[in-house]
């Protein structure tokens, strides 16, 4: 599949001929539309469902985190990635930034919650460590490492409410 791109790709990684993708999506949008409808529920249903079993607002902050580190090591996030580099960039860039506020609205939360005064700077450093983490994944680290590394710079800050 390497290096092959538009529907000709999509239809053999679906395992459809190519005209059976025309019969179900009119273009690229329509399919990265569809795997969003599909997708964006389901990974943001997995991460609050992990964060309300934490018992603390620190404990839900390092539950977001984990969750999506989950999701990159079992390859949901790959399908997100993969529709990326097949999709236009204006097409792309709605839908992601969409499913990246979404799953990030119970971090701020939680970091509020635990007093941070800039949740929302707060929660931007918070994802940087998790999309950093997440390469490290896709770059062949386990995921209970990297979720090790990823709790490092936080655990410290997590620790006592700063409210």
């Amino acid at each position: 599949m390497r290096g092959r791109s538009g529907w000709a790709a999509v239809a053999a990684r679906t395992g459809l001929a190519r005209p059976s993708a025309y019969q179900y999506f009119a273009s690229r949008t329509d399919l990265l539309d569809a795997v969003i409808v599909d997708l964006l529920p389901r990974w943001s249903t997995y991460v609050t469902q992990r964060m309300r079993r934490a018992s603390t607002p620190g404990h839900r902050v390092l539950a977001y985190v984990a969750a999506n580190l989950h999701l990159v090591a079992t390859g949901e996030h790959a399908v997100f990635r993969g529709l990326s580099a097949i999709a236009s960039p204006e097409a792309f860039a709605e839908p992601g930034r969409h499913l990246h506020e979404q799953l990030r609205a119970p971090l701020v939360e939680a970091l509020a919650e635990h007093g941070a005064p800039d949740r929302a700077g707060t929660a931007e450093l918070v994802q940087a460590i998790v999309y950093t983490a997440s390469h490290m994944i896709e770059d062949g680290v386990g995921e209970a490492r990297a979720r090790s590394l990823a709790r490092g710079p936080l655990e410290p800050y997590l620790r006592q409410p700063t409210g």
